[in-house]
């Protein structure tokens, strides 16, 4: 009896320690999604609706293109109440006669946007059969060269023609942003990685807190590592970077 008693008692913790969706946490999951960065602001033109069942997320509505829907999705994915996500949304792209070239654009200027060194959001960007052109205005001629080598490294870009202007004077120091969440930080890096050719075929994993980033995963050599570091510290919201991937043991 004393066993039986006992079996009971550490079942009913077991239990009591396992975590149930609920109506509740299901409203949270989608109050949290709707105050996220990515959201609110590199997804703010898009008609994104949000459901959550059980801690199964559910997206549908429309996106200007393909970038947009993987960017949505990873966001969603990277948030530790969701257990996974159903990605219904729809890209407006598909119905436009050059929809490979607003494709090849939009990916470009994703990029761009979760680059905090460029100026995303105020550089025009328009491609024809891969070749992509660049306007706009840059602070100074490195960040108009930044801008350059970002868009060049971009999957489908073959080559770049930036006839941006530089600024005549120094801008204004800006104010500090909003506090960018975890989520959106992880979401950005995972895209950014995988929008950048020579990142995009690397298996990184991905893990932030507090703004700072957690890498692991497996390169060919160093200047990979070095680059994944380089890319990632200068995506939006990261304080930090602790690389920790490692080198591809050759075959012996």
């Amino acid at each position: 009896m004393k066993i039986i008693l006992v079996m009971m008692s550490i079942c009913a913790s077991a239990f009591a320690n396992i975590t149930v969706a609920t109506p509740d946490t299901d409203r949270a999951i989608e109050k949290t999604i709707s105050q996220m960065y990515v959201f609110k602001v590199l997804l703010i033109e898009d008609d994104i609706k949000v459901e959550a069942k059980d801690g199964v997320v559910t997206l549908t509505g429309t996106v200007m293109d393909e970038p947009h829907k993987a960017l949505a999705e990873e966001a969603v994915s990277s948030l530790p109440t969701v257990k996974s996500v159903n990605n219904n949304l729809n890209s407006t792209a598909g119905i436009t006669a050059d929809k490979a070239d607003e494709r090849l654009s939009r990916k470009v200027k994703i990029v761009l946007i979760m680059h905090r060194s460029v100026n995303g959001f105020n550089t025009t960007v328009s491609s024809k059969e891969g070749k992509v052109t660049l306007t706009g205005e840059a602070i100074n001629a490195a960040q108009k060269q930044l801008t350059t080598e970002y868009a060049k490294d971009v999957e489908g870009v073959t080559k770049v023609n930036n006839e941006m202007t530089v600024a005549k004077k120094s801008p204004e120091k800006e104010t500090v942003g909003e506090k960018i969440d975890d989520a959106s930080i992880t979401a950005q890096i995972k895209v950014s990685l995988l929008f950048h050719r020579s990142t995009s075929v690397l298996k990184t994993q991905v893990k932030t807190e507090s703004g700072v980033v957690t890498l692991s995963g497996m390169a060919k050599n160093a200047a990979e590592i070095e680059l994944v570091t380089k890319l990632v510290k200068d995506i939006n919201g990261v304080t930090d970077v602790d690389n920790q991937m490692t080198l591809v043991k050759a075959a012996s």
